[in-house]
């Protein structure tokens, strides 16, 4: 079991330093984004989140356990992207068994649901946004299963940093004015603005004593507590008062993952196994399946030609994933699945061919650790801030997953119903090379995830992990709409994209909106992590 949760709490983290006001402003030390261990190794998109899923590791926890430290760390350290009203999505490989799935934990539309009870804005914020949350459900799951800790132990230091606090960054401070005029509309104004008054600044300690009494109470009573005890029924006086459609009886159907088969292809030498539906998995195989019909030389991304290549094959793999939808528990059924096949990535390659021809929120966290076990987890409240609501005796906002419905189609899978599952843009991935892990990835950024994590895996053929992370990229939408971080690409790639009939949409040169990749490869006896400098993760591993 490694060492208890009493020494686990006796350490002093070096994070609460007194000069931990110039901490995050970069004149102190600010995120490791690329390190190297022998002992394991975490990604993900907050330093203490990263720090977390060390400390498990470094107490004798596995893979699972340090996963799980993580995501619960994240909850509390980036409350725009996740937290315990949420979902979470995971694919975890384990060595002993030499199996590989997937986890999926999607959220579920509360029993009230109907198209009549809800306006567009009343899907995208307020009380009647949010789904049955996943994500306590999900963690508790895959611990108890696959882990070899205890609730209590992985949950402390999500607890520490709760009642300590963290460092505001800039680009949290940017995010809190995004959204602070939808926050100020709801009682969530007394949890997330300092004094109930004003944003905090660049710099400030962010403390969340509320949530970390939640936490505890998880730690000590166990996630049945969320669904069938106190918190279940404080959220569920919480919703009645204001209107919302979550109730006891929705959670008490407690929202325990499936086990899935995860999908795979064959891609140089790699087999890659990613998310299955509802997540977005198929989208990366057809990326990956048309790609392989172009030589290399046309795979130059930072050339006009390849990327329009790259812009094309984005945007055909994302118009099949809009017309083929399926019901996750239908899909494992479908014997003709024209996206995974290699036939058809060959007729798509052939039009693309003629194209080019030229004159082209959310949070990921990856875990590695020395046994060979690997973890890619990826999970969110759907937009930044969710439905920017939250019970405020339990201190965590409720997502706003209302909004990945369709709502015109009643044939849908993914349509507004009772107990319907949403569409998920996840694709948490591990890549194996031979008969062992190499390379756990994954991204946040709705539609921008697959992209993300399929540019960075194919620079890394030619590049080192870090430049594959930081190197400048685009994504083009099912509609032809193209955003790139077009300051650090060549002036001519903007204008043959949109010679060629995309419309340029220039993004910042880190851009926020391009994903976030959080990765970790296993090679020659090494493990290296990088954590994407567009945001405020961190890489690290056990010493």
């Amino acid at each position: 079991m490694g060492r208890g949760i009493n020494e686990m709490k006796a350490r002093e983290p070096s994070w609460y330093d007194e000069d931990v006001q110039e901490f995050w402003s970069g004149r102190v030390c600010p995120p490791q984004r690329l390190a190297v261990s022998r002992a394991g190794m975490v990604a993900t998109q907050h330093y203490l989140a990263t720090e977390a899923g060390v400390r498990i590791l470094e107490a004798g926890g596995n893979a699972v356990d340090a996963a799980v430290a993580a995501a619960f760390a994240l909850g509390v350290c980036e409350p725009a992207a996740s937290g315990l009203g949420g979902q979470t999505m995971m694919l975890i490989h384990l060595a002993p068994k030499r199996r590989t799935f997937a986890l999926d934990g999607s959220s579920r539309a509360p029993n009230r649901t109907s198209k009549e009870v809800l306006s567009s804005e009343s899907r995208l914020r307020g009380y009647k946004a949010t789904t049955v949350p996943s994500t306590p459900a999900v963690l508790d799951y895959s611990l108890k299963r696959y882990g070899s800790m205890r609730l209590d132990q992985v949950l402390t230091p999500a607890i520490e940093y709760a009642k300590n606090g963290y460092v505001i960054s800039d680009l949290q401070h940017k995010l809190f004015r995004r959204v602070s005029a939808h926050l100020k509309r709801y009682s969530t104004v007394g949890l997330f603005l300092k004094n109930g008054k004003r944003l905090y600044r660049v710099g400030e300690h962010f403390r969340q004593p509320i949530l970390a009494v939640t936490l505890e109470r998880l730690a000590e009573f166990g996630i049945h507590d969320f669904y069938r005890g106190r918190i279940a029924q404080m959220i569920h006086k919480d919703m009645e008062q204001n209107d919302g459609l979550l109730r006891e009886d929705d959670l008490a159907q407690i929202p325990l993952p499936i086990e899935r088969r995860p999908i795979t292809c064959h891609f140089e030498g790699m087999r890659i196994f990613t998310f299955p539906p509802p997540g977005a998995g198929r989208t990366l195989i057809e990326m990956f399946n048309i790609i392989s019909q172009f030589p290399r030389k046309l795979r130059k991304f930072d050339t006009p030609r390849g990327a329009l290549l790259l812009a094309n094959v984005i945007q055909q793999a994302f118009r099949d994933r809009r017309d083929r939808p399926f019901d996750p528990n239908f899909y494992a059924q479908v014997t003709k699945r024209k996206m995974l096949s290699p036939d058809y990535a060959k007729t798509v390659a052939h039009t693309i061919r003629r194209q080019i021809r030229t004159q082209g929120e959310t949070t990921h966290l990856s875990v590695m650790d020395k046994q060979g076990n690997v973890v890619a987890l990826t999970q969110s409240i759907e937009r930044i801030f969710g439905s920017c609501v939250a019970t405020a005796e339990l201190g965590f906002l409720y997502n706003n997953y209302m909004t990945a419905f369709e709502d015109e189609n009643n044939r849908h899978p993914y349509y507004l119903r009772p107990n319907a599952v949403p569409w998920a843009s996840v694709a948490p991935t591990i890549i194996f090379k031979g008969p062992t892990p190499w390379l756990a990835i994954g991204s946040p950024g709705s539609e921008r995830i697959v992209s993300s994590i399929f540019q960075v895996i194919l620079r890394l053929n030619d590049q080192t992990a870090y430049a594959a992370v930081d190197a400048p990229r685009l994504h083009c939408s099912f509609d032809g709409v193209v955003s790139l971080e077009s300051s650090r690409m060549r002036d001519d790639i903007p204008l043959i994209l949109e010679k060629k009939g995309f419309q340029i949409k220039p993004r910042d040169a880190y851009s926020f909106y391009l994903g976030c990749v959080q990765m970790v490869m296993h090679e020659n006896d090494t493990f290296i992590g990088v954590a994407d400098p567009r945001r405020d993760g961190s890489a690290m591993g056990p010493k």
